[in-house]
This record gives C-alpha cells, structure tokens and sequence, in this order.
C-alpha cells in the first residue's frame, strides 16, 4: 500500500533504520509428511503464484530426483517461473485448444489473428514479434542532436512507426492513480524498447468503469450493489486514474491525444429465475500509442548479441512494489488476498524514465554506432521475465550477480529482489565494443544502470541461467536452472467450454414501459437529457485537459476541436518529424462497443472495427484501406459462463472474417482473460460479483498523406462559408437496432437486436469514397455515427461549431410519432455526417456513387444557420418534433464533466468553465495579428541564403535541459527553423566544465519536469546552478554580456525565474506556483502581447505588439506569485514587464476568469521580461507551434496562406534579427 493511518504515534527508529536482507528461502519439496504436490500447493496460495495443477505437475518431475534440476526449488525459481508463465506474459488462452459445446474448434484465438498479419502483410515491418508493432512510414527528417557535437541536426531518411496498445486493469481497479500511471508507462517502455531501441511520440487512454454514483448527480439508471472493500470505488478510479496516466505522460513528455471513457453496469435475466451483474467492477484501464524507430534499428537481430556481451540493467533501482503482478493480474479479483492485491501494484516515477529514454534517444542517433544490440522493457514480472527472455531470444546461457542489481532497499530478499516489478527499467544486451560509449552516455544523462551479468556461450540443451548471491556463502545460489525448464512446455492448455444463448426482452423504443407517467410530447426530451449525460456520450474534457498535448511539437489533431475547444474529434494525427514543410504524418483513432457483445459478442467485434475505421478516415490516409492497421485488445471474463464462447466467436468474426475481407491486419494486441469481481456482502455474507461483458477495443493506426487536411466535426457556420447542407450516409440500409445503445442503457435495458457489419463491400467502398473527398476538398465537417446516435453526432457538431443547425428527418423517419423518432435519432448503426456547400452537393455524392455506395443510402437531412440563431431545431414533414438552444443542451453534455471537476479540483474554477457554455457571443480563439506572418519571415528568410548577408551565418543557441526536461526538440527546431544552431546542452555538460557559456549568444531553457518538479518545480534546477560555483559565475557571466539572450518556457521559466538574483533587472520578478485550478492545465489560451517599448524592445517580441493570439499552455505550476502581490504585480505592468497575458476571448484585454487565464496569475501574466529586453521567462509555449500545420486551431482560411511557418514563428526570428 503506499499509505496506511495508524492509530499509534509511529517508531521513527523502525521506519529509519537499515534492515538486514531477508533470506533466500528454500521448497522443502520432500518433506516427510506432505507431498511433493501438496507442498507446491501450499506455496502456490502463500506466495500467489496462480499455478495451475498441469504446471505444478510440470514443477514436481522437473525437481524430482533425476529430473532436469534434480534439487529443492528456491522460492525465487518458483516466483520466476509463475511470472514468465502467467497468463498475463504467456496469453495461454489465446494460444489453447478450444472445444465448444463438445466440438474441437480448428484455429487457436492467436492463430486466427495471426490470420490477418498472414492473409495482408504489406507494410508491415514487424509483426508479433518485439513489444509493439512496426509499420512503414514515410521519409521524412529524422531530428537529433549530432552525437559528436551536439549539434541539432536533420537527416532525411524513412522513419517507420510503432503501435502498441497495453491494459493496467488490475492495478487500477487496487490503486487507480499509480495503477494507471504505471498503465501509461509501461507501455511507453514498450514503444521505447522495439529493436534496438526507439522513441514513443503520443499516446491514448481509455477507461470502462462501472456506474459512477457521483454524490448529487446520481442517474436514475445507475445501481449501487456495493464492492470489495480493498478494490477503488468506479468514481475514486475516474477521480485517480486519469490524473495518474495523465502525470506519467506529462512528466514523461509523450502527448496523449486520443482516447474514450464507457460506464456500465446493468441486471440481465439469464433465466429460470435468476440474474447476473455485468459490468466494469474490475475496470478497463487502456494505455496505447505510436512511437517511431529508425530502419536501421527495427528489427531485433539475436545474433548480433555475442557472448561475453554486458548485460546491462538501465533505469531506476529495485523496490519492494509490483511483487508478483504478473500472476496477480491473471486471477478473477477477489479470488486472491487483499495483501497479495496491494503488493502487486507498481508505482511510477516518469522523470526516471525520461532519463532512461535520454539514453536511448542518444544510442540511436550514433545510427550504424549504437551500442545497444538487443533491448527489452520491463513489465511484468520484473527482471525475472526481462533477463530470462533477452538471453532465451539472443540463445545465450548467462550468469547474473543478484547484489549487482541496483537496489533501494537493502531489506529485500532475493525473491524481491529478482522478482519486484519496480518501474522505469530497461534490460539490454551492450556489445564489449560499445559499452565505454553506452557508459559516457548515461553519466551525461544521469541514469541509473548496472552490468547485471554477461551472456555464456552455450550449446541449446547445456543453456543456464544462473543468479550468484556473494552476500550468501552458505546458501545455494538462489538460480540454477536450465533454460528449457523456465521457457519449457508445460501441457498446452485445453478450454472445454459451452455457448450461452440468453433470451434478452426487446427494447421498447416508445419508451412508454419505463416511462409511463410522462406524457408522450415528453419522452424525447427526457431521452435527449438522459443520453447526453451518460459518460460515454458525455463530455469528455475532465480526461483530457490534465493532459499536455502539444509536447514534441508535432500535435495536427487532438481530441478539442474549433474555436470553442470542444472534445469531439474522431481522430489523433501527429506530423511524421520536425521538418519545415512536413505534411505526412500518422493517425491513430479507436473504436469500442462492448454492450453489443452481450447481445452478440461477433457484431461487437465487427462494429469495433468499423467504428475505428469511419473515425480514422477523418484523416488523409493516402487513398489506401490496407495502410491502416489494427491492435485489438481483449477483455473477458474467460471462466464465466458463456464467456469462453463468446471471446471465441468474437476473434473468428475479425479474425477470419471481417479483417481479411477489408484486406487491413492486426500485428499487435494483447488479451486480459480475467474480467470479472468477486466479494462477499459484509452484512449477509452473501457472494457477489460483478463480470465485465467481452470488451474488443480496436486502436487504428495508418500514415497520412497531408496533416492540413484532416477533418473535423466542427460546423461552419453561414457568415463563414455560406450556404451548406448536412448529408448523411447510412451504411444500415435503413436498420434501426437500439440493442446496446446509449438509450437503452439510460433507461437500464440491453435490448435484444443490436447493430452490426451488414455489408463489407460498403464499408470498403465508403472508405474509398472518403478520401475520394480527401483529395476533391470540399468537405466542411465530418463525424461518425455512434454513442448515443444521430441525435449526438449532430449535437456535438452544433457544439463544436456554434451555429445554429435545422435537421429533417423526412427521407430517413417513418413517421413523426415518438418511437420512430427516437428509433432515428438514438440507433447506433454504422453512418455518419457530411457538411459541404450547397453548390457541391452534386459533387459530394458523384463521389460516393463512383466509389460504390448506392445513391439510396444518401440523404440531405438539414441546413445550418449563422451563429444569431445557436439552436438545434428536429422536424418531420414540416412538424417541429424537438428544439433546444446550443448552449442548455452542450451544459446538459458537459454536466457529468463538470461534477467530475468540482469534486477533483478547485470547484469555482470548475463552475466559471461550465458557465462560458451559456455565452453564445464568445468568439472562441482568434488570431488578431499586428504583423503578417509572412511577410516578416521573407526578408530574413532570403538573407540567410545569400553568402554575404550578416545573417549567413548561424549563431549559436544552448538548448538547456536537466534531467526531467523533455521539451528540447521542439525548441532545437524552433531556433534551427529561425537561422540559428541549435546545440544539445545538459547541466552535467555546463557542471563538469565540458561545455561553456561563453561560446553562445543565447541559451533557452527548455520545458519539462527538472528533478521530477520536487520541492517545487524548477527548484532542483535553479540549486544546481546557484549551490555550484562555478556553474553559478558561468551563468551570471552570460547573463551580464550585452549581446546575449535568454528564454525559458515553461518549466525553463521557473528555473529562470529563481536565477533572479543573477539576472540584471529580474529582481521584482515573480515566483510561479500552483495553478488556482489545482490541476495541471494543458490547454490553448489567447494571450495578448504588449511591448511598445521602442527602445528596448523584447529581444523576441519585436513588431508583435498589440496582437493577440492562441497559444499552447501545458503546467501545473504557473499562477505568478510576488512577494508584495499587488505592488509587485501592477509594478511589472505599468513597466511594460509583463509583455505577455492571459486574455479572454472576446474583449481580448487581461483576464482572471477561468480558463482563459490557466492558472490564476494576477493581471494575466503569462511572462515576464528584463528591462534591456535580454531576457523572457514565460509560462505557456510559442516554439510547439511554429508549424503553419501543427495545432490545435487554426483558421482554415489562414492554412495555406501561412504555408509552413506560423504566426508564432515570427517570435523567433525576431531573436535572430536582434542577433544580426
């Protein structure tokens, strides 16, 4: 547990002191009066290994006398084996024999994925093979610091990208903040960790819980049936989770930028009386990604690992967390101890683990030179299953020294030692030749590592592995075993399961059996209030604004879409590489419909996979199906009954059906067979338990042809574009199923029909007529048909777009009467929606009839209006049948969102953002320029070219960084991009006297999380250079030289910000502390820039004053504190020190309101600068914006006339021109 209350004063001297080393502990497997069996047994419970009887059989003949080891098992062998075969590391269902209802099934599940990899493998690189999946990518620039002088440099080369997705199930539903946070980080190991090492780029999350019981906003269909006392409650898990996979991401710096959240838990009658619970009491918690390596890196090469090769442990020491995770995680929860559960779960340290990436990042940019020759994450069951498997796949033997192994506490035994799946490490094998390199390296960067052991040279059937304890002379070596006994075969395992057929009532669409006491003119609208706020339709923003999107600088699309910000984007693009001009890139988008699955888990699996496909064909997708690719993920309660059937013909519906006929494969996915809650009642003592239904989330993944031109839900409103009409392409032909739907849930029912793939030839043919679209440019606004129906697609396009919109439901409605209505609006058949203009209507569907969809599945169905009229008004033949305003129905969308952020974080601030709904003249972000982009970047632009101008050459900048900062990048290219040469700089480079100040003009210091941000952030760093002497006169030096600059962003700022005593005129400066929300704030604001000051100009805001603009905010401390709040404050400002400011939309004049101003800072500082103009120090980000095609907003009128560069370029070359 990481805290406990105690009711005694506790014994400081027993929690300070250094404990001995438990002892290595030996399986008496031959006692004299139990047997070998029965003393496995027993140890299988007390240590939690979750062996099965075929595996303790295994255990007992490969122990006995004249077996293969032939000794007593250490409870570190039993420990390692249950982990490296756990159902979590080894999938062992995925790879039985399955007979149902007494007939062998031909195909294990793994064989008929690998189906989909066999029947299509173009583009595929690596499939199944490494921790994510490789897919090929385009050629792009791949962007890094030269490893001989630092120096940010462009290569152009391919760079193919990773997909991965994980689950953190078990630990989420013990302890949901560092359950999820080590969700999100261990698969961002894993896609740091392909071939020979690579770099994860953005990331998803999604969550499935059971009813959230939110206290005074608890929903009529929403059941309280209690849980295990040791298990998080469905609202603690929302309330926790996200903001400890959102912290690892943030600190980690890899943005995430796509995800979704489902609630359920409902009664089904499974007959003869009786009833089950099916629900997420054991929650889903998905953590997935994309991530890029280089080609020459992408595969793993086995043989390039020699013997004699280091073995080498990099990351973060071993702790007494995560013990035995890997079994623990393959049980129905409940069926272990509670102890066991709390032991089980990890905790996170993201700012070790961006060392441990530093290291990487720098071993593959030596390209042909990297010392790394074979790496692997480590996940579940710690070292125990890492090493094992890096020696096993290099066909090494090895031995290992245990008290080499960096180590935390002394305490551990070597079970724990071994075995713990402490967090933030990598194991990997470094050839003889490179380790003075790989050493130097991880100096600079400061990261933990440790030579564990050396691979052995041994023939197949002599290959050991061996763990040496020189701390224990009298004891056995806690490993000596021969590999085939740790990666033998145990007997393959056999599921003999039978099908379940329930007889599920029909869903009454007229809604009058759960509502007979409102009149029928009412039922619609208590529909409508019902279904937009069920959390998987609602808003989603409490989940994403904690998160930082915009680090790395290559964010095209996140989830807020428009002006307003509104979180209803289909799909998450990234741009391929920094590189002016870049336009390719990746998208990644989901789909999920796990209620269908309890009507017909087949139709859920295929409707997963459309739903990803009609959500990721918002992109560019370079005309070609076959370039998306699939990870599906796998959640069932394998032991329930029905449920073995079930998972089965979900995997044969995609597997050897669906996929094949798309021509698209899934190379990587992962299952958890393990989905269900047990407990008992404390009052009765009754057994309860609640079983997740069969849950296939399906992350799409492919490369985009142009990041400019991905669409998005947003309308555009009459005064924009003119005339428009909404089209809506059915590929239903016209079903109406309402089994697993939004409504159905709202009014506790599943139904008995639901949705499903009725025809693939449509599907195909709709994709194709997409990027028909893509490429003719015509479309406006796009979104797909799904949670909560047509009536929720076209609500959020109104939300996204602030306009008024009129629907006809003539062509698509039988009738006007509630059920038909309802039946139109609410189904979640496959469909979606186009806005174009009136006058390509022709065009719009000559497209599709020349793709192949039928002209009969094509309908005009509305109009929108100008922004005077914010209405959503529904007619059949002429007859207004429902009207609302934008604003009450977008606060009746955003209300569970909202509950969720009053009871998290500060609930004024959580008010006054609820309130901005209601304001229908907000003008949303806009761009109030003083200059012209392009105009300013031209001159400089071509005086860099000519070999006589003053600007020919390329002054130095110091892109500074400590360790926890992981903004460089984008700051590097911001700087490179101006005519500058961007130079790597690490502290340790500054400290040990390698590298001077004196060699640059400028130096930036870059945003992130130096030391983790603890004891404040920006403190650990700003101590290194004031408590260091010499470190602190390089600094004050540069600060005092007349012709340099300095600019720190964000974390840089803060560090800035405590230097003050070393920088001429900052002395008034303030701190920056936490944000007023009391959340991280990751978000776009408008920020006005006032420099009039003619004389002594920002170095960086020169010709920029009086505009105002977006730009990306990512911090959890940036409120500015002064020491004499008001004077100190209103001082900065009345002398034009404060250049930057918060502003609010539409007086566009400083702003305290929330969340216009983030953070809470006074007067809306947002910066602060030098009375010379040297030096900035500002809190939100120009530099993750400079690309005309990167962010979240930008006016469509304004992509192609900026071209590359961006508004906020300008913010940089200014340096370069005050440089001259």
């Amino acid at each position: 547990m990481t805290q406990m209350i105690s009711q005694d004063e506790p014994d400081l001297h027993l929690m300070f002191s250094e404990h001995q080393p438990l002892p290595l502990e030996t399986i008496p497997l031959y006692g004299e009066s139990k047997s070998p069996i029965e003393v496995l047994q027993e140890a299988n419970t007390r240590l939690g290994l979750a062996l099965d009887q075929s595996e303790i059989d295994y255990l007992v003949d490969a122990y006995a006398s004249g077996g293969p080891v032939g000794r007593p098992p250490t409870d570190v062998e039993l420990f390692m084996f249950a982990q490296v075969n756990s159902e979590h590391c080894r999938h062992k269902q995925f790879n039985a024999t399955w007979i149902i209802d007494g007939k062998e099934k031909p195909h294990t599940l793994f064989g008929m994925i690998r189906n989909t990899h066999k029947q299509h493998p173009e583009y595929t690189i690596s499939a199944y093979s490494d921790n994510a999946a490789v897919l090929e990518g385009e050629v792009a620039g791949y962007w890094a610091p030269n490893p001989l002088n630092g120096e940010w440099t462009q290569t152009k080369e391919q760079v193919h990208f990773l997909a991965k997705v994980e689950t953190h199930n078990h630990p989420t539903a013990v302890s949901p903040f560092p359950g999820a946070a080590t969700g999100s980080g261990g698969e961002i190991r894993d896609e740091g960790s392909v071939g020979r090492g690579s770099k994860p780029k953005t990331g998803l999350t999604g969550f499935c819980v059971s009813d959230l019981l939110i206290p005074g906003h608890k929903q009529p269909w929403e059941l309280d049936v209690g849980k295990p006392n040791h298990i998080a409650s469905s609202l603690d898990i929302m309330l926790e989770a996200p903001i400890g996979s959102a912290a690892f991401n943030n600190e980690f710096g890899r943005p995430c930028t796509a995800g979704y959240f489902r609630t359920l838990l409902t009664r089904i009658d499974i007959g003869n009386g009786h009833s089950e619970l099916r629900g997420y009491h054991k929650p889903i918690m998905i953590a997935g990604g994309v991530g890029t390596v280089r080609p020459q890196h992408a595969l793993k090469n086995p043989h390039a690992v020699k013997p004699g090769s280091f073995l080498v442990v990099l990351g973060g020491p071993a702790m007494l967390i995560g013990l035995g995770g890997g079994a623990a995680s393959s049980i129905a929860s409940g069926e272990g101890s509670a102890d066991l559960d709390f032991a089980s779960v990890q905790r996170g340290n993201a700012e070790v683990q961006r060392r441990a990436q530093e290291v990487i990042n720098a071993c593959t940019a030596m390209g042909a030179d990297n010392p790394i020759k074979f790496i692997h994450d480590v996940g579940a069951g710690g070292l125990s299953n890492a090493l094992p498997e890096l020696i096993h796949d290099a066909g090494l033997g090895a031995k290992f020294e245990l008290r080499e192994i960096d180590t935390a506490d002394r305490g551990m035994s070597p079970m724990q030692i071994w075995c713990c799946e402490a967090q933030e490490r990598y194991v990997m094998a470094v050839g003889e030749e490179g380790m003075n390199k790989f050493t130097a390296i991880v100096k600079r960067e400061r990261c933990g590592y440790s030579v564990v052991g050396r691979g052995l040279g041994q023939p197949e059937e002599d290959r050991r592995l061996i763990l040496l304890d020189r701390d224990s002379k009298n004891q056995p070596d806690p490993i000596d075993l021969p590999l085939s006994v740790l990666f033998g075969k145990p007997p393959k395992m056999t599921r003999n399961v039978t099908s379940r057929q329930l007889s599920l009532p029909p869903f009454d669409s007229s809604l009058q059996t759960y509502l007979p006491n409102i009149p029928k003119d009412g039922l619609l609208s208590e529909a409508v209030t019902r279904v937009l706020n069920l959390p998987a339709v609602g808003s989603k923003s409490f989940l994403i604004t904690i998160g930082d999107r915009t680090v790395g600088g290559l964010t095209a699309r996140d989830q807020m879409v428009g002006p307003w910000q509104v979180p209803v984007s289909d799909v998450s693009v990234t741009a391929t590489s920094l590189l002016q001009g870049m336009r390719t890139g990746e998208a990644m988008a989901m789909g999920e419909k796990p209620t269908l699955a309890l009507i017909s888990p087949a139709a859920s699996a295929r409707m997963a996979v459309a739903e990803s496909i009609l959500n990721i064909a918002a992109a560019d997708l370079l005309g070609q199906l076959a370039r998306v690719k699939l990870s599906a993920n796998w959640m069932s309660a394998g032991s329930h009954p029905g449920e073995g059937a079930a998972i089965y013909e979900a995997v044969e519906a995609i597997g050897l059906g669906l996929c094949p006929q798309l021509g698209i494969s899934i190379p990587v996915g992962k299952d958890s067979m393990s989905m269900k809650m047990k407990w008992r009642d404390e009052k009765s003592n009754e057994p309860l338990e609640v079983t997740a239904p069969l849950s296939v989330v399906i992350s799409a993944f492919a490369p985009v042809g142009d990041i400019r031109k991905t669409w998005t839900p947003a309308l555009r409103s009459f005064e924009e574009v003119g005339e428009t009409v909404i089209m809506f392409v059915d590929l239903s032909f016209g079903r109406k199923a309402l089994g697993g739907s939004a409504l159905a849930q709202v009014f506790g029912q599943v139904g008995n029909q639901c949705p499903d793939v009725h025809d693939v030839e449509l599907l195909k043919d709709f994709f194709d007529a997409t990027q028909q679209l893509q490429e003719a440019d015509i479309v406006l606004a796009y979104h797909d048909r799904s949670d909560g129906g047509l009536f929720t697609t076209l609500a959020e396009m109104m939300f996204a777009g602030r306009c008024g919109v009129q629907i006809m439901l003539d062509d698509i409605c039988q009738s006007s009467d509630t059920h038909h209505a309802l039946e139109t609006l609410f189904n979640e058949e496959l469909g979606a929606v186009f806005q174009v203009r009136k006058k390509h209507e022709t065009q719009f569907r000559s497209c599709f009839s020349t793709c192949g969809p039928p002209p009969g599945l094509i309908f005009r169905i509305g109009r929108v209006s100008d922004k005077s009229k914010q209405n959503l008004a529904i007619y059949h033949d002429s007859t207004l049948i429902y009207r609302n305003s934008r604003a009450q129905l977008q606060q009746t969308w955003a209300s569970t969102s909202h509950q969720m952020q009053r009871l998290r974080d500060n609930p004024t601030a959580a008010d006054q953002e609820y309130e901005n709904i209601l304001d229908d003249k907000d003008p949303g972000l806009s761009y109030n320029l003083t200059f012209d982009p392009k105009e300013s970047i031209l001159p400089l632009m071509t005086s860099l070219t000519s070999r006589f101008s003053p600007f020919s050459t390329k002054p130095r900048v110091a892109i500074l960084r400590e360790q926890g900062v992981n903004s460089q990048a984008e700051m590097a290219f911001a700087f490179n991009m101006a005519g500058f040469t961007a130079v790597d700089v690490h502290m340790t480079d500054i400290i040990s006297g390698q590298v001077s100040l004196t060699s640059f003009v400028g130096i930036a210091a870059c945003g992130g999380f130096s030391y983790g941000d603890v004891l404040g952030a920006g403190q650990g760093w700003s101590k290194s250079v004031l408590l260091h002497k010499e470190t602190r006169n390089e600094f004050q030096s540069f600060f005092q030289r007349p012709d340099t600059f300095a600019l720190g962003v964000c974390n840089g700022c803060q560090f800035l910000s405590r230097l003050k005593e070393l920088i001429p005129g900052a002395r008034h400066w303030p701190s920056f502390e936490r944000n007023e929300s009391e959340q991280y704030e990751g978000r776009v604001c408008m920020v006005g820039i006032s420099d009039p000051d003619p004389t002594t100009p920002s170095v960086f805001l020169h010709g920029m004053h009086g505009s105002s603009l977006p730009i990306a905010v990512a911090h959890g401390e940036g409120r500015a504190s002064f020491t004499n709040s008001s004077s100190d404050a209103e001082s900065l400002v009345n002398q034009n020190l404060a250049p930057i400011r918060y502003v609010d939309n539409s007086s566009l004049k400083p702003t305290m309101r929330y969340p216009f101003n983030p953070n809470g800072s006074p007067g809306g500082i947002a910066g602060v600068r030098t009375p010379d103009g040297r030096v900035l120090a500002l809190m939100p980000h120009p530099e993750r914006t400079v690309m005309a095609g990167i962010g979240s907003w930008i006016p469509p009128d304004k992509v192609e006339e900026w071209d590359d560069i961006g508004p906020w370029g300008r913010f940089f070359y200014s340096a370069r021109r005050w440089v001259g």
